[in-house]
């Protein structure tokens, strides 16, 4: 009976996954010929060289073409398909696929304009961590249930030069401990800036007493208890920073001059490439190296999504899944095209996949895979408000 219930359970896998083959291989047949319509921000010429490239790829290998829609705000294609539904236009829709993230992901997720779920769908999302609490299954704590396809990882990291630090620090708890033994060598960007209120996002994680309440839309209960760690120890870090604490570069690219110049001796970005891009460019020294913090830092994920009334439907889903191809996850990570981290799992990855990642050039500053460390949800994008009006009101005049 056992053995009996062995082959049965064997058949219907086997007969689940050839449906699945057969399925893609259906949609493989109907997107050829397709143009798929990229909506994507158009402000980086390394990522609209490398969708260039992918259209090259697609358009060889599977007859599809990608046309990229250079946008300067994603909510310009968001626009353009929720006129399309009032309009009454449910297919044929003018938008086939769209490079997004956080509040415009929920807004098209609770309008109803997304086609989906599709990532299941996808051969290659099998590479991927689709786990409830995973960076690809939540977009600013809004779970993407299928809905949108990662692409690329974004992560927090911290660099430092090595000519003048032997042991960065590896905490919040162990910077401060840092700063006090090395004052005005650090800084941070002003907490308006993205980057100076990541900082400070960081920090709340590792000190808040339960950061599963930072999932959750703040209240004036859940701040209090949650932040008052994160002032303590910020009021003791402050009297140490780069002019005491009293003026902050404007953002990243300041700070980043500032540790160029030798003022302060650490910095920090949301690229763990961004360093060993800059040596390489000349604009920091060759001494500077990247790490993240030993209980992991905070990332997020771009994701693709195609609208509801997309009229490429099928060509749009083979450009998804061509984009967590390992190949062409690779690819991106080659500091040379975009110095993109993957986000597929690498444990997921056979051995010959890995020596894709592993072949690819380096740099000294340039982390590996594995020590970029854990990526961290990001809290509820009500907590970065809060925490922006509470730092002003408490350390500007």
């Amino acid at each position: 009976m056992k053995n009996v219930l062995l082959v049965t359970a064997a058949l219907l896998i086997h007969a689940g996954s050839a449906l699945a083959d057969d399925q893609w291989d259906d949609t493989l047949t109907k997107a050829r010929g397709q143009t798929v319509y990229w909506n994507a921000w158009g402000g980086d010429e390394r990522t609209n060289a490398f969708i260039s490239w992918a259209g090259e790829q697609v358009k060889a290998r599977y007859g599809v073409t990608i046309q990229q829609v250079k946008l300067t705000d994603t909510a310009e294609a968001v626009t353009r398909v929720i006129a399309e539904k009032a309009a009454g236009k449910t297919e044929g829709g003018s938008v086939d696929l769209i490079w997004i993230n956080g509040p415009n992901f929920l807004s098209m997720k609770e309008k109803g304009l997304l086609h989906g779920p599709f990532v299941a769908g996808l051969p290659n999302a099998r590479f991927l961590d689709l786990s409830t609490n995973s960076a690809a299954s939540v977009d600013f704590t809004v779970p993407v249930e299928g809905y949108e396809s990662p692409w690329r990882l974004a992560k927090f990291v911290f660099n430092y030069d090595s000519a003048r630090v032997q042991a960065p620090p590896k905490s919040m708890k162990t910077l401060l401990e840092w700063a006090r033994e090395n004052p005005g060598r650090f800084t941070h960007p002003d907490v308006s800036n993205f980057m100076g209120a990541t900082f400070l996002k960081q920090a709340l994680i590792e000190l808040a007493p339960d950061r599963s309440v930072l999932q959750s839309p703040v209240s004036d209960a859940s701040f209090e208890t949650a932040s008052a760690p994160l002032w303590a120890w910020y009021d003791a870090l402050r009297p140490n920073l780069w002019q005491a604490g009293t003026t902050f570069p404007a953002n990243g690219s300041a700070q980043q001059q500032l540790l160029n110049d030798g003022e302060i001796d650490m910095s920090m970005s949301f690229d763990p490439a961004s360093a060993a891009a800059a040596i390489a460019g000349g604009q920091l020294p060759d001494t500077i190296r990247t790490y993240s913090l030993d209980g992991g830092t905070i990332g997020n994920i771009s994701f693709v999504a195609i609208p509801f009334n997309a009229a490429h439907k099928e060509g749009a889903e083979v450009v998804a899944d061509f984009l967590l191809e390992p190949a062409t996850q690779a690819h991106a990570q080659d500091i040379s095209v975009l110095g993109s981290f993957s986000v597929l799992d690498q444990n997921t990855l056979d051995e010959q996949q890995k020596a894709l990642f592993a072949s690819l050039p380096t740099s000294p500053a340039l982390p590996g895979n594995a020590e970029l460390g854990a990526t961290l949800l990001e809290p509820h994008a009500s907590w970065m408000t809060r925490l922006s009006e509470e730092w002003a009101k408490r350390y500007t005049k």
